[in-house]
């Protein structure tokens, strides 16, 4: 019962049923679709878009399967128009709300790059999230290991960090505790679900 202001996703309810799979799940595991003034299905990567919510669990093959087999006209109640490259979309929307949590979390000094400034931020705990790009050396990101009770992400790219921290290109990142971290952290596990490439789950101590 909150108002205007308040996201309606923390107040009613943590669970919604995938289209796809049936399966009733977290909504933090879910991205939520609406119907747009067009009959066209549109991602709601934030949850905050008017209109009767369908959700669809953040793995690309239950996005193609809901497109593919019309269930977002099934959920919708009405024929609807669900776009062939719409899990791609998903994944571009998802890949830019990342980096700009990060950025932000940058800005608030709680977000560092380069190997030298990680791995001191590691070895001194300050770092609860160790970032590295998925399409850097794998020998170089062996050397630095996730923080003990903390987590990884390893989905972006290096052009993609690079954004987030206002360089051109970035291997490793690290995030402190706080701030915006737990919400990079749930909307990166969701764009790990939605990306093609493998990024295995990175090194941990022990």
């Amino acid at each position: 019962m909150g108002r205007g202001g308040v996201s309606k996703e923390r107040e009613d309810g943590a669970e919604r049923k995938c289209l796809a799979t049936g399966e009733v799940q977290p909504k933090d595991g879910l991205i939520r679709f609406v119907v747009g003034p067009e009959a066209q299905v549109v991602p709601d990567i934030l949850g905050k878009l008017p209109g009767r919510g369908m959700y669809v669990a953040a793995d690309r093959d239950a996005i193609a399967l809901a497109v593919k087999k019309g269930l977002f006209s099934r959920g919708a109640k009405q024929p609807v128009k669900a776009p062939d490259d719409l899990a791609e979309e998903v994944e571009r929307q998802l890949a830019r709300r990342v980096v700009d949590l990060i950025s932000m979390q940058r800005k608030a000094g709680k977000a560092v790059a380069g190997y030298e400034k990680v791995k001191s931020w590691l070895q001194t705990e300050e770092a609860e999230v160790l970032i590295q790009a998925v399409d850097g050396s794998g020998r170089g990101k062996s050397k630095l290991s996730t923080p003990h009770y903390g987590h990884y992400i390893g989905c972006l790219t290096a052009d993609e960090l690079g954004l987030a921290f206002g360089r051109q290109t970035v291997i490793h990142g690290a995030l402190a505790s706080g701030g915006l971290t737990q919400r990079v952290v749930d909307e990166a596990k969701r764009l790990n679900g939605v990306r093609k490439n493998e990024t295995g789950k990175g090194q941990s101590k022990g």
